[in-house]
């Protein structure tokens, strides 16, 4: 039982966990340039770190953590403001662990030397590059809709899983807030100004976040979730009401979903059939792009073949 755990074992569990995430001979082999790791592969390298200590979880805590260690991740890349932001969500990553492990000096160093290679192999990428990794990481996500209690209650994400990006807030580093169009002619030179308004309440950022070993990161993306003074990063304030409308509008069923599967029953024969009032017949099930291509097939198909197409009469 967790709850009867002293102090002291807490600090044996997470030493014992972050020694062996920043196992020198783990991390050379995680640095070596490879395809991305699968959702299998990815969930045994997770499973196994959550057990390299005394601690034991069972199958349904287990899935818990992981699902909610995905999406706070994805949340995390979906968010960032700038393609290269997405290592200063790292960084974030790593102080905090440092914070957990300030009085092991041998584990410290582990984090220090995986903060170093971080800096050496990805700090001149450039911005082409950071936005190759991060839309590869949003297509590893991009299924994963898994409700997390903390994000539907800061209103972050939608009963449906997905989440609700910002239409306020700090702009990227590096880029003006939105509001100006400037045209130029074909020397360079500005010839017109116009400007427009925005939905959104948008503002400069303060400074770039530190991209050094010790500094400040500014972005707040991979910080503590639970904190209580934790910034909600996505400013949707004075857009929730047209958030909330847009997430009722995806999980709206499909008007003809009820049909296609009256359809699929009556094929089975399952499905007594009834008149649709009206002139509606339903719908009519159509394997080409238009009338003129089925028409064109019919017309091209070999003899042959069509001892092989069967007709169905759905209604009967």
């Amino acid at each position: 039982r967790v709850d009867e755990w002293t102090d002291v074992d807490r600090k044996r569990v997470m030493n014992d966990i972050i020694a062996t995430m920043f196992n020198k001979k783990f991390m050379e082999e995680l640095f070596k340039p490879q395809d991305l790791y699968s959702k299998k592969a990815l969930r045994t390298v997770y499973d196994r770190l959550a057990h390299a200590s005394i601690m034991r979880l069972n199958q349904a805590s287990m899935d818990k953590l992981y699902d909610l260690m995905t999406m706070a991740f994805k949340y995390q890349v979906l968010l960032c403001p700038r393609p290269k932001d997405i290592l200063l969500v790292t960084f974030n990553h790593l102080d905090t662990i440092k914070d957990f492990i300030h009085d092991s000096p041998g584990i410290l160093n582990q984090v220090d030397e995986t903060f170093r290679q971080l800096i050496e192999t990805y700090g001149s990428l450039s911005a082409g590059e950071f936005q190759l990794i991060r839309q590869t990481l949003l297509v590893f996500f991009q299924d994963m809709h898994i409700r997390v209690s903390i994000f539907l209650k800061d209103k972050v994400q939608s009963s449906n899983g997905r989440f609700v990006l910002p239409i306020s807030g700090p702009v990227p580093w590096g880029t003006e807030v939105p509001g100006l169009i400037r045209m130029f002619n074909r020397n360079g030179d500005e010839v017109k100004r116009t400007e427009f308004t925005t939905e959104g309440n948008y503002v400069a950022p303060q400074r770039e976040g530190s991209f050094d070993l010790y500094g400040d990161r500014v972005l707040k993306l991979g910080t503590n979730m639970y904190s209580v003074s934790r910034p909600v990063e996505t400013h949707t304030s004075g857009s929730a009401k047209s958030s909330a409308s847009h997430a009722k509008e995806n999980i709206v069923p499909n008007p003809l979903a009820k049909e296609e599967l009256n359809f699929l029953a009556r094929l089975l024969g399952g499905l007594e059939v009834k008149n649709p009032g009206g002139s509606e017949a339903g719908f009519r099930l159509n394997l080409f792009t238009t009338d003129e291509e089925e028409e064109h097939a019919a017309l091209t198909r070999p003899e042959e073949l069509s001892y092989k197409v069967i007709n169905i009469e759905a209604t009967q």
